[in-house]
């Protein structure tokens, strides 16, 4: 009989619950919805109830389980422990503890979603082939994850990874998501590319093609750098300067072989990693100044295939 293992994203919308083989090939994926309600309580058992709705689905007996991986989106800690996770209402629990009590199985891994989601573009995405990279997803916030031969980055308080809280202008008075100010985040993200784009057409009477719309967004300001707009492009020009020396500074502590870029704001394309790989070099220590750049590849299956990946 074929052995498989599970892979599983935990969202604060959705759980994705992917059923892979033992090779790692995907053979059936479904969502549950994150139930929040209770701080919480029931993420877990609903959880468990899908992964023996599965196995008895697909005849799998424990021993032909290799056993789940799971990501949340928080810091994790020893591969067991959420240290806090707001988005879901937990306080400090031991996932697999948990887990292991409701489902009988024994092998399961838990990491931070962001760091999964790197391993799994490592392993079969934008970072195929190599074994040290760094991931960055430009969504409404901004994350990452940093893979070190072959293994997740994940630091003494499982905060490792995390790209978008770097500080990348000591003089923003915006506070950033975190409560701190002048963040990444707050300038690469979807969000603050928004932001500037707002600011930017408050500083001039400039003609530009984003003065038509009621709601600016990220994709809308790429949209017309494409189309030429020379405010549009200065933007873009602005947002990618930033996450370059941003990323040159990572490449000067763990010199990776790949840099992926992912998230929504990704699907601007090539725009987005050519401007930034050119602000990268412009700042990179020479050793590293020809690091790839990528973009991820599996989308919101990345999770998934990170979290597999950890007990296969």
């Amino acid at each position: 009989m074929t052995d498989y293992a599970f892979g599983i994203d935990l969202g604060g919308t959705t759980v994705k619950i992917g059923l892979f083989s033992a090779a790692g090939e995907l053979v059936y994926k479904h969502e549950i919805p994150t139930r929040k309600e209770d701080g919480g309580k029931h993420i877990l058992p609903d959880i468990a109830e899908a992964v023996r709705a599965d196995m008895e689905a697909y005849e799998i007996t424990p021993k032909h389980l290799k056993g789940i991986g799971l990501d949340v989106p928080g810091p994790v800690l020893d591969d067991t422990i959420v240290n806090r996770c707001v988005n879901l209402g937990w306080g400090r629990i031991n996932v697999v503890e948990e887990l292991t009590e409701l489902t009988g199985i024994r092998n399961i891994r838990v990491a931070n979603d962001a760091n999964v989601a790197a391993l799994g573009e490592m392993w079969k995405g934008g970072g195929r082939g190599h074994d040290d990279l760094v991931m960055v997803t430009l969504g409404t916030g901004v994350g990452g994850g940093i893979i070190v031969r072959g293994k997740i980055l994940g630091g003494s308080n499982g905060a490792g990874g995390e790209i978008g809280h770097m500080l990348v202008n000591d003089s923003e008075t915006v506070l950033c998501g975190c409560g701190k100010k002048g963040h990444l985040e707050q300038y690469t993200s979807a969000t603050g590319i928004a932001r500037l784009a707002r600011e930017a057409l408050e500083k001039t009477d400039r003609p530009s093609a984003l003065r038509e719309y009621d709601k600016l967004s990220a994709r809308k300001v790429f949209d017309q750098a494409k189309a030429g707009d020379e405010l549009a492009l200065e933007i873009v020009d602005q947002v990618c300067r930033i996450l370059g020396h941003a990323l040159a500074v990572i490449a000067c502590v763990v010199d990776p072989e790949v840099i992926v870029i992912g998230g929504g704001v990704s699907k601007a394309g090539t725009i987005l990693t050519e401007t930034t790989a050119r602000y990268f070099r412009e700042a990179a220590f020479h050793a590293c100044e020809n690091t790839e750049f990528a973009l991820a590849e599996l989308g919101n299956d990345a999770g998934m295939y990170g979290a597999v990946k950890m007990v296969l």
